[in-house]
């Protein structure tokens, strides 16, 4: 039951970028939906995929790389095989060192698009060969600022 005073759940238009991300048959589990584990998969394929695209660079060969320091993740409806996902993805901060991603899974469903679940998602920059915290490297700051939200901070 919805109380009036709960937030509205995001939609497709909320994200700046959708990324296409495809369920596999190994991706459901003995219960016959998606492994709630392999929704954070769908999150890191988008957010690296997206980067790669946008940047046109193997984000891999960078000096400095993102590793995952947190992620979280609200279940809102059930996934299986063979559905056809979107992964919509936005920053909600935009730091010197990290990045947080706000990313929300959504189920193609014929003209439209299903919420299933909402994410977070936070990069911290390393360098690659010490893993000490550096700056976010020109190119992966330059393609998030294309996803910061108008009320991010």
């Amino acid at each position: 039951m919805k109380h009036d005073d709960a937030p509205a759940l995001p939609t497709a238009a909320d994200f700046p970028a959708l990324w296409p991300v495809p369920t596999r048959w190994e991706d459901n589990d003995h219960y016959g939906h998606v492994n709630n584990v392999t929704y954070y998969s769908y999150f890191d394929t988008a957010v690296n995929g997206w980067l790669i695209a946008t940047t046109g660079t193997d984000i891999r060969d960078l000096p400095a790389i993102g590793v995952v320091a947190e992620t979280s993740c609200k279940y809102v409806s059930e996934l299986t095989f063979p559905d056809r996902l979107q992964v919509g993805l936005s920053v909600e901060k935009l730091g010197t060192r990290s990045i947080v991603y706000a990313l929300a899974i959504f189920r193609e469903n014929d003209d439209t698009l299903e919420l299933a679940a909402l994410g977070r998602f936070v990069h911290v920059y390393v360098d690659a060969k010490t893993r000490k915290p550096v700056p976010i490297p020109a190119e992966i700051r330059s393609a998030a600022t294309l996803l910061v939200v108008p009320d991010a901070v």
